[in-house]
């Protein structure tokens, strides 16, 4: 069985939820690409948010994305000014975003940051922002006094586990262990040198619809991108 050509996010891969974990006290900002810059949630960038996670294919609909809103951050808007950041271009769009936050459910106890919904819309993807971003969203966690930080992430969006991967995240030992399918699914896609211990996935256990479904067995319910 050949695999088709997979898009940056693509339903039809098994699904696994992913947790990647690193030590960012070392980690180095990325500059970003001429003629963009970055700026912080404003009242008002709801909307902005939506679109960019809704052009990246993280939701179908514009009621999905306010729907993720308000579980993730109608309650928390007074932080967000000082952990939401976004890639602005040229024209004052902004055009990608990641969030510095925490699991607001309480569940992670180790005082970790999490980054959340990192996203670049549609048009903007290719420029080179991704790595920047996240990049600029570690040094915000610092500045919060993060020193160590948890990304969940999915098989679904498995260019985006490789930009992790290249940034030196590395998966959570136990999310290691009970997803093990899904990093190999990872390993069969990208073929990373961080994942070189697994044998990659087979072809047919990567396709969702093949008859090796994926599963959501992650080491505790991961919330976001």
């Amino acid at each position: 069985m050949a695999l088709p050509a997979f898009d940056n996010h693509d339903s039809r891969i098994a699904f696994y939820e992913l947790m990647l974990q690193a030590d960012i006290t070392g980690m180095a900002e990325i500059p970003l690409p001429a003629g963009y810059a970055y700026a912080f949630y404003q009242d008002g960038d709801r909307d902005a948010w939506i679109e960019i996670e809704k052009s990246a294919k993280e939701f179908s609909s514009y009621d999905d994305g306010l729907n993720a809103w308000q579980r993730f951050y109608a309650d928390h808007t007074a932080e967000l000014p000082r952990r939401m950041v976004f890639v602005v271009n040229e024209a004052g769009e902004k055009v990608a975003t990641a969030t510095a936050y925490y699991d607001i459910r309480g569940v992670d106890q180790s005082g970790d940051g999490w980054l959340h919904w990192v996203a670049v819309r549609r048009d903007a993807q290719g420029k080179g922002l991704s790595k920047p971003l996240i990049s600029h969203a570690v040094q915000v966690m610092k500045g919060l006094g993060y020193t160590h930080a948890k990304i969940p992430t999915q098989t679904t969006t498995w260019l985006a586990v490789k930009v992790y991967l290249d940034l030196g995240f590395r998966p959570i030992e136990k999310n290691f262990i009970r997803c093990r399918d899904g990093w190999r699914i990872v390993k069969r896609l990208t073929n990373h040198p961080a994942l070189a211990e697994l044998p990659p996935a087979r072809d047919e256990e990567v396709l969702k619809d093949s008859g090796h479904a994926g599963a959501s067995a992650a080491p505790d319910p991961t919330p976001g991108k």
